[in-house]
């Protein structure tokens, strides 16, 4: 795989410790991974990830100005979520210029009422950024398909999974909804 990304549930270390090994051993010489984390657990998260198989690299943002406000000790709530840029090298470099925060436009209206949906905004600045034209985008966690979708948006090869049967076909059905890349697609075309 050329890079991994994806979005776990947070308070599930043990997922976080799986993903380190898997991108260990999946991951080319030069493989990247995107995952996104849960603000309260960031040190566990980094624990786990860092467990002597990936380098973390840096972390990037999305700005949520519609977002929940309150903020706890362990499962805080604020304007923005993260995404940790990890490699198994240390020395990976990304295909494209990236933008280590942008803005997340609320919560996407695809999914409707689906609890973790995200606005695929980030997905799409971040997927161009770090994913190849030729490369294959791996999303061990997929939810409700963000990653999916917007790797067909932009002509990009996936691979995703999903444990839960009735989001899986969520995500299949999403997937099937997006439109492929137009010839002369721009960024606002992309916007969901």
């Amino acid at each position: 795989m050329d890079l991994i990304f994806t979005d776990p549930v947070y308070q599930n270390i043990d997922d976080y410790l799986w993903l380190a090994e898997t991108g260990a051993r999946a991951l080319k010489q030069a493989g990247m991974m995107l995952t996104c984390f849960g603000i309260g657990y960031l040190p566990e998260t980094l624990q786990a990830l860092n467990h002597g198989h990936m380098t973390y690299r840096w972390t990037l943002g999305a700005f949520q100005p519609n977002g929940p406000s309150r903020r706890g000790v362990t499962h805080g709530f604020s304007k923005w979520w993260g995404c940790l840029w990890l490699d198994k090298s240390g020395e990976s470099v990304p295909p494209g210029h990236f933008p280590d925060m942008v803005q997340s436009l609320g919560y996407g209206g695809w999914l409707g009422t689906y609890k973790w949906r995200k606005n695929p905004a980030p997905f799409v600045s971040w997927l161009k950024a770090f994913a190849s034209d030729e490369g294959i985008v791996f999303d061990p966690f997929t939810g409700g398909g963000t990653v999916p979708a917007v790797c067909k948006m932009l002509g990009r090869q996936y691979l995703a999974f999903e444990i839960e049967p009735e989001v899986a076909e969520l995500a299949r059905t999403r997937v099937r909804e997006t439109q492929p890349p137009l010839p002369g697609l721009n960024y606002k075309q992309l916007e969901l």
